[in-house]
């Protein structure tokens, strides 16, 4: 897969699970073709990954080369001229789709030009984009901006109609188009706040779909109500949690890249406390807190508390934006105990009534319900059912942020709480027994062997390669140094060849490894092609010596069992995790 469109993750491998979401949206973009998807808006707070996702799906499309043209454009939270955001839009769209029937990758972050997009009409025949190009420019200097946009914001449908080809509109911060787009060059004060009410229309486009997100479910919920009522948009969730064994995975690809030591037992503990939330085990990985080492159970649980408990740290920043919006319109101790004790006990829905009667507050059930909507607006509580039922939100990071915020202030004696403490119950309950560390890593293994196995030669001290490798005759111990995974190496001829995990020892030797992660048998070809990449890596380093193991998760065929004793290449069936 290429990625013309640069990913805000940063390397694509930094993506990390998301499958079912993966799965759900291909399926989306498949009936495209044939005029069955409607437009869809993604929904979750900031962080949740929500950018990196409809980012990585702009790169697979660009990539497939199919039916479907992705056009990409996020929303600045920052002031824009109406008629230069029209220009921009445009300019947008044409660039990534001459990028995409071109295949030049580097239209799509080098805009084109107006003229260059109408000279390219002009020489390939393509009336729609001369045309388009020839009527915005004299539509801006005539200053006729509500035709100007009208030209712009239509033509994905325009474009799409025209052929058998469709034009996925994705609109990242969808929200922002409320607030940051202004008429008046001068008064930049006055917002156009009916601007989403453009994609009216072209919403329920079957040849040219939306997908927006929004960072503000309450603020999207609410512009989506007003401007585009009757389900044009619908809305889909995007939690900020992946599943279990995708956090393992998440930690495990965080250390490596981050080059952050950690154990297989520490991958599980740091997984565990950070709720599989990927942001937060990212700011754990590179967390600030001095000394950090995730090494031991300690060592995280403290990287994982000043995460939460520095208001330095980037995870209680990123939630400060949400919580200060809203804590400013009800800035009081009664809206602060109704916020706290919402997100503690958020596994059930309140009324005003209940919390008033529950926390035993003087302020009328009106006052208290007006202070709920507020929460509901500002992403820190949200609605049930009925009008006046709410809940805390289902948001394991935000409730210990609150915690940590909030509790002593309210607190009788003005105690900070020390959250540490149950982390290192936590702890303790995944330490109590072996068989619950082994299951979760066992439930991770298949997708991410060759980290396991990388994670486990880094944590071993000194070991010999028979403690992991059947038939393996070297019998002094390694001490290793260093561990990478998935290192190029490239033959004579210029073919280039991965090496899964090359452990170097002390000593001058060096341990390469093969991973197989799929659950059938290695067999003699699958030796054969591991024996070659071995050579090439003695040829370019004659100066260690090479040790060679070859793990297949699925076994291996008595053929290539028998090469690899030939070849003295000790082999696996399992990992050794601890």
């Amino acid at each position: 897969m290429k990625c013309p469109l640069e990913e805000k993750i940063g390397i694509p491998e930094l993506l990390v699970g998301r499958e079912q979401e993966f799965k759900k949206f291909n399926k989306w973009t498949a009936n495209m073709p044939k005029k069955l998807s409607k437009s869809w808006a993604i929904l979750g707070r900031r962080k949740s990954g929500k950018t990196s996702f409809v980012q990585r799906l702009f790169n697979q499309l660009w990539s497939a080369n199919g039916q479907v043209i992705p056009f990409y454009i996020s929303i600045s939270d920052r002031s824009v001229w109406y008629p230069n955001f029209a220009i921009k839009y445009y300019r947008t769209l044409a660039s990534h789709y001459i990028s995409f029937v071109e295949r030049e990758p580097s239209f799509v972050t080098e805009l084109l030009t107006m003229e260059q997009i109408r000279d390219y009409g002009q020489t390939k025949g393509i009336s729609v984009l001369v045309n388009d190009v020839t009527s915005m420019l004299n539509d801006k200097q005539a200053g006729d901006y509500d035709l100007l946009w009208d030209t712009a914001h239509t033509a994905p449908h325009r474009m799409a109609s025209r052929s058998e080809q469709r034009i996925l509109v994705m609109i990242d911060e969808f929200q922002y188009l409320s607030v940051h787009i202004y008429r008046d060059p001068v008064l930049k004060e006055k917002p156009m706040e009916s601007m989403p009410g453009s994609f009216h229309e072209v919403s329920e486009s079957k040849v040219a779909p939306m997908l927006a997100t929004g960072s503000y479910v309450g603020w999207m919920l609410e512009i989506m109500g007003k401007y585009l009522e009757a389900g044009r948009l619908s809305a889909i969730e995007f939690s900020p949690y992946l599943t279990e064994a995708e956090g393992l995975q998440a930690v495990y690809k965080y250390a490596e890249v981050y080059e952050e030591p950690i154990t297989n037992e520490t991958a599980v503990q740091i997984n565990e406390l950070c709720l599989a939330d990927p942001f937060f085990i990212s700011c754990v990985i590179q967390s600030n807190y001095p000394g950090r080492d995730l090494t031991h159970s300690e060592g995280v649980i403290e990287a994982v508390n000043y995460e939460i408990a520095h208001r330095g740290s980037e995870l209680s920043g990123t939630w400060s934006e949400y919580i200060n919006k809203t804590v400013d319109r009800i800035n009081d101790q009664n809206g602060k105990r109704l916020l706290l004790h919402l997100n503690k006990h958020n596994e059930r829905y309140w009324t005003p009534r209940q919390l008033k009667a529950t926390l035993q507050l003087e302020e009328s059930e009106k006052t208290i319900h007006r202070k709920l909507i507020a929460m509901v607006k500002g992403d820190l509580i949200e609605w049930g059912s009925a009008d006046i039922q709410f809940r805390g939100l289902q948001d394991g990071t935000l409730n210990l942020i609150l915690r940590h915020r909030f509790e002593m202030e309210l607190a009788e004696d003005q105690t900070i709480p020390d959250l540490r403490i149950g982390f290192r119950e936590q702890v303790v309950e995944l330490q109590r027994t072996n068989n619950r560390l082994r299951g979760k890593l066992a439930d991770v293994e298949g997708k991410a062997a060759e980290y396991l196995f990388a994670n486990t030669l880094r944590s071993r001290k000194r070991f010999k390669m028979a403690d992991f490798f059947a038939g393996a005759t070297d019998e002094t111990k390694l001490n290793m140094v260093h561990v990478q995974t998935r290192l190029i190496i490239q033959r004579a001829d210029g073919k280039k060849m991965e090496l899964d995990i090359v452990a170097e020892s002390s000593d001058e030797r060096v341990l390469l490894v093969e991973v197989r992660k799929r659950q059938v048998k290695a067999n003699l070809t699958d030796i054969e092609d591991f024996q070659e990449k071995v050579a090439v890596y003695q040829q370019q380093n004659p100066e260690q010596a090479v040790l060679a193991g070859f793990l297949s998760l699925g076994g291996f065929t008595e053929s290539a069992r028998q090469r690899c004793e030939q070849a003295g290449i000790g082999w696996a069936k399992t990992l050794h995790y601890f």
